[in-house]
């Protein structure tokens, strides 16, 4: 009698296990992408291994202006006639004059490496000539005009003017506007005859005027 029963027991849970093959328990399916949450990647970046990120991100610009866009373009088939590489600071809630800069005290037209200029072809300078090459560029912020030198000290980080090795030094008018510029910028403008080499930031512009 105990061996029917067990017989029987064996039996009913055999068939009632999915055709005798027992159901296995699976884990929902995750509503995460693998691509959203990769495996063994935490979910705020690590900081860059290679290189800190810096605040004052590098710029270039050229004459013609965008001139690599045009070249790739095929619009330009010439060499470009000038470039600038700068980095630019920005003002992170201060004014550009007493917290950042201050009268009449050299300024490197920038942040970090000393801006630089290249000119790829001889020019003029308001009225003097100044022959194709690299140079470094400062100025010498003033209430209503800014000093701007041309220098052949390169490759130089920040700035110790050596006014001896000074090519050429401007002078330019100041420009108050309602603008409140968050970052320093340069750029050229193209104004025929003339290609305008601006300088801008907070509430101030000035124009340095070449001619090739």
């Amino acid at each position: 009698m105990r061996l029917t029963a067990a017989v029987l027991f064996f039996t009913f849970t055999l068939f009632s296990c999915s055709d005798g093959k027992l159901e296995e328990t699976k884990d929902p399916v995750s509503s995460v992408s693998k691509d959203s949450a990769p495996a063994n990647r935490s979910e705020r970046p690590a900081a860059n291994p290679y290189n800190g990120v810096d605040v004052s991100p590098m710029d270039m610009v050229y004459y013609p202006v965008d001139y690599p866009k045009l070249k790739m373009a095929h619009t330009l088939t010439t060499p470009p006639l000038a470039r600038v590489i700068y980095s630019r600071p920005h003002l992170q809630g201060r004014h550009i004059f007493h917290e950042v800069l201050k009268y009449d005290e050299a300024w490197r037209l920038g942040a970090n490496e000393a801006t630089e200029l290249t000119l790829f072809k001889d020019a003029m300078v308001q009225d003097k000539k100044i022959k194709a090459g690299r140079y470094s560029l400062y100025c010498i912020p003033h209430t209503d005009t800014w000093t701007i030198a041309i220098n052949s000290n390169i490759d130089t980080w920040g700035l110790e003017p050596d006014t001896a090795r000074d090519v050429a030094r401007f002078i330019v008018p100041v420009v108050k506007t309602r603008n409140s510029l968050e970052y320093f910028t340069m750029i050229f403008e193209k104004k025929d005859p003339e290609a305008l080499l601006l300088m801008a930031w907070d509430d101030v512009e000035v124009r340095l005027p070449f001619r090739f």
